[in-house]
């Protein structure tokens, strides 16, 4: 009985391609994440906030956090004039309260870190489906326009007049840009719509 080597240049030659295909497409799962994960860290902050000021209504806070920031500058600058004491104290206090709306809003980003995962993978499979398309579109528009432009080249009046309609068919159905891409319009492209639209 022959044993052969087995040969693995197939599955390298197909990852090879994923990844080129992977290239072409801006949009990745662990962009929609990091999007989504910044969404939920300013929500936390928020919510710390908003902790924070119910908790503030007792007075707890204010006295609690006062002084521990007294202590704390005591501890750190002991020969300081009042004015320095005072500046220092308010500092150490705005920094322990940003460390606990911090840390409120840190925790809830990790609480929500399933949920992330999660959406972020749909939000990704729907977004590079969209982009896509959007790609495909772009790279056969771009085909079609070379074409045109080759035939222009060497084309009769009369055959310049049919590629002229048929550029204005083209311009009307022109690829459009996914909703979730945000695109800067020039003051051009703003007014055309505008007179579009009229």
């Amino acid at each position: 009985m022959r044993i052969e080597a087995i040969n693995n240049n197939f599955s390298f030659t197909q990852q090879k391609k994923t990844s080129a295909k992977k290239d072409n497409n801006p949009i990745s799962k662990t962009g929609e994440k990091a999007i989504l994960a910044k969404a939920a860290f300013v929500g936390g902050l928020g919510l710390g906030a908003k902790l924070l000021f119910e908790i503030m209504d007792e007075n707890f806070v204010i006295d609690t956090l006062g002084e521990k920031a007294e202590k704390i500058v005591d501890k750190q600058h002991r020969n300081v004039s009042k004015n320095k004491k005072f500046l220092l104290t308010l500092g150490a206090w705005a920094g322990l309260t940003a460390a606990f709306i911090g840390g409120f809003a840190i925790l809830y980003t990790i609480f929500k870190a399933p949920s992330i995962n999660y959406q972020g993978n749909v939000n990704a499979f729907k977004k590079q489906k969209d982009m896509d398309v959007y790609i495909k579109g772009n790279s056969a528009e771009k085909e079609i326009y070379t074409q045109m432009n080759e035939k222009a080249k060497n084309a009769s009046p009369e055959e310049k007049a049919k590629l002229k309609e048929q550029y204005m068919v083209m311009q009307k159905a022109k690829n459009k840009v996914p909703d979730f891409v945000k695109t800067g319009l020039n003051k051009k492209e703003k007014a055309e719509k505008n007179i579009q639209s009229k």
